[in-house]
């Protein structure tokens, strides 16, 4: 820890932001002023930013917050009529609204205006094919204009989004969005990833064959084969061609509650397929909408980034970023094709000025040994942003080193269980050395030992005491809310276990440790082990597998232990076909980047393997439960790996 910031805003710079005139009536100099009101007084926080920040809705209603002493329980504005979609189009001008780089090969804008006209067409034409609220429209789609107006379209019906990115594999499709049932599937005829061009119409033939409730297909023209792909594929068309209503006349906007779902997200599969968690539209909004404009302190003249796949929360965050106003700045592909100058070039080129992305894009970065403080003007960039997994303090110097010295780097946390963050930036608080600058507004974080009492300046439970208002509305197929509760109220009775080791530093600041559960967070994208296991054990030569991510350089990278049947050896062709399997039935993000023989798994008693136990032995630690083993002599086989030292 050093003694002195890294950064600290400056008096013109706190006085301009959104947070400072929304403190100003209230009295408030400081942002633990601030954060104590949001966390202590619910209602009349969340009632002030409703109307800071110009809710759109047909009715507010009366009451604030019900029940809001229950976790889960809790209503906010219940009473009210309101559309998420109508809210990020608020805009209606010229001004750029969306700006798109798909690597080298396309570049695009789009108005206000021209994002206004194409939502609207698309609301209807769902319309006209039978859309109503409550059905599900899911896509396989790039990070491109055509995403968020089809994910708008939808929400403007009440329809309920869920998307993932074309790199899954059929089975991680499937284990989604099987289990939703949609009525519409958007897709891409392709995709490009550091200069290829990946076609999609054979991966979609197939996942189509199996989701039978869907009633169209629709092809979204990005690689120039959106015809054929059509063609191609049953109930298949293209986008362009389903979208046929030319009048220009206004969305008509569902009125509708605030906990109607906006869109489902997914666990990361660690026990089992995924649990589908559906968020509504007006817990997102609110939270949104105090992340943006009051801790992230957006505004309309900003031009927003953050490098995400639309299998990742952060793409459905960067959205809402319409809501601000903001302009928001779209890339789909490798972040280092053609070269690692990419993202940067674009962001003088546009002039970014708020560049969010991943803890692990900023240590490549670094490594790459480009200095983009001596290779690029960046004159405009405010903040830059960075999540997925924890940013190290190395991390922290190089960005002001070798990116910009005068720079809030906001490192956030939170996840995908929440769509948004539990700590994070703020424009008020300096940013020292390795540390998240404090809790968020409106979320009564702390950080709790096994005893559930509070702890400072050492790792513990990162919880949430207080309801907040995007906790998820349910899981689904979750009819008695057992899944729900067993996720986030088993460890700790009406207190929001998030699963993170965390410490709350002498600053008020937050120090995310590391995940607390078997998760892996390889490059800060959440992978379930069940997905690799579900691919490897097809392999004739695997009897069983275990994955853990072992902490690694930095990051977290995957780790796959396998038991192998008798007489089979885990060469380079068979380590390599294992890769292939991974990488083609769940995603590249699975693949592991180590592969070791294993003679035994251990297991609990009642049969489950036990991915924490191997975990704590890999990294030396304690494994407190053995006696729950039903072969706990099985851990010694993991210590002191040699092939995990390198």
């Amino acid at each position: 820890m050093t003694e002195r910031p890294l950064w600290t805003p400056g008096p013109e710079r706190m006085a301009a932001s959104n947070l400072a005139r929304f403190m100003a009536p209230l009295g408030f100099t400081t942002f633990e002023e601030v954060l104590r009101y949001s966390v202590d007084e619910p209602e009349a926080f969340w009632s002030r930013l409703w109307d800071f920040c110009d809710v759109k809705a047909k009715t507010r209603g009366s009451r604030v917050l019900v029940d809001g002493a229950k976790m889960p329980g809790a209503k906010f504005f219940p009473d009210a009529r309101l559309n998420y979609a109508e809210n990020m189009l608020r805009r209606n001008d010229d001004a750029d609204a969306l700006v798109f780089r798909g690597e080298d090969k396309v570049r695009r804008r789009m108005s206000w205006a021209e994002l206004n006209r194409a939502v609207a067409k698309l609301s209807r034409a769902f319309a006209t094919a039978g859309v109503t609220a409550g059905d599900r429209i899911c896509a396989i789609v790039p990070n491109m204009p055509e995403s968020i107006i089809a994910f708008l379209a939808a929400s403007s019906l009440g329809a309920v989004w869920s998307s993932c990115s074309p790199d899954f594999g059929e089975r991680g499709i499937l284990d989604r969005f099987g289990q939703i049932e949609p009525k519409i599937l958007i897709t891409c005829d392709g995709y490009y990833y550091a200069g290829k061009t990946i076609r999609m119409a054979e991966k979609v033939g197939n996942v189509l064959k199996e989701l039978k409730s869907v009633e169209r297909a629709l092809v979204i023209d990005y690689i120039g084969e959106a015809d054929a792909v059509a063609k191609a594929l049953p109930k298949g068309e293209t986008l362009s061609g389903f979208v046929t209503d030319e009048s220009d006349a206004p969305i008509a906007f569902a009125q509708l509650p605030p906990d109607h779902p906006l869109y489902i997200l997914y666990s990361s599969g660690t026990t089992g397929i995924p649990k589908c968690i559906v968020h509504g539209a007006g817990g997102i909004l609110l939270k949104h909408l105090s992340e943006h404009v009051l801790n992230t302190d957006t505004k309309p003249s900003d031009r927003l980034f953050y490098f995400s796949t639309c299998g990742w929360m952060m793409w459905n965050w960067l959205v809402s970023g319409l809501a601000a106003g903001a302009t928001l700045l779209l890339y789909d592909g490798s972040p280092f094709h053609p070269s690692e100058r990419v993202l940067f070039d674009y962001a003088d080129e546009e002039g970014m000025t708020i560049f969010g992305t991943s803890a692990k894009y900023i240590d490549a970065v670094k490594k790459s040994g480009l200095t983009p403080k001596q290779t690029h003007r960046l004159s405009g960039l405010r903040a830059m942003l960075s999540t997925g997994s924890p940013l190290s303090a190395e991390s922290f110097d190089f960005v002001y080193s070798g990116i910009k010295s005068d720079i809030q780097l906001a490192s956030i946390s939170g996840g995908t269980d929440i769509c948004g963050c539990f700590v994070g930036g703020n424009p008020l608080s300096p940013v020292w050395r390795g540390e998240i600058q404090g809790a968020m507004l409106g979320v009564a974080v702390d950080v709790y030992d096994e005893q559930a009492k509070p702890v400072r300046a050492e790792k513990g439970e990162l919880v949430c005491v207080k309801p907040f208002p995007s906790m998820p509305v349910m899981f689904w197929n979750d009819p008695d809310g057992a899944k729900y509760h067993n996720a986030y109220f088993a460890r700790f009775p009406g207190i929001w276990c998030h699963g993170d080791f965390a410490e709350i530093t002498p600053h008020n600041g937050m120090i995310i440790h590391g995940r607390s559960d078997a998760t892996l967070n390889p490059g800060g994208v959440r992978i379930g082990t069940a997905e690799i296991y579900a691919q490897v054990e097809q392999v004739p030569e695997v009897i069983e597998a275990l994955a853990i991510g072992q902490d690694w350089d930095g990051d977290v990278r995957v780790v796959l232990f396998l038991r192998l049947r008798a007489g089979a050896t885990l060469d380079d062709e068979l380590v390599a076909r294992i890769r292939k399997k991974i990488r083609d039935g769940a995603s590249p993000r699975h693949v592991p980047a180590k592969v070791v023989a294993i003679a035994d798994i251990p297991r609990t008693k009642s049969g489950k393997i036990t991915e924490l136990a191997v975990r704590d032995v890999v990294h030396g630690r304690v494994v407190k439960n053995k006696e729950a083993l039903a072969n706990p002599e099985a851990l010694d086989l993991y210590k002191d790996l040699p092939e995990l030292s390198s």
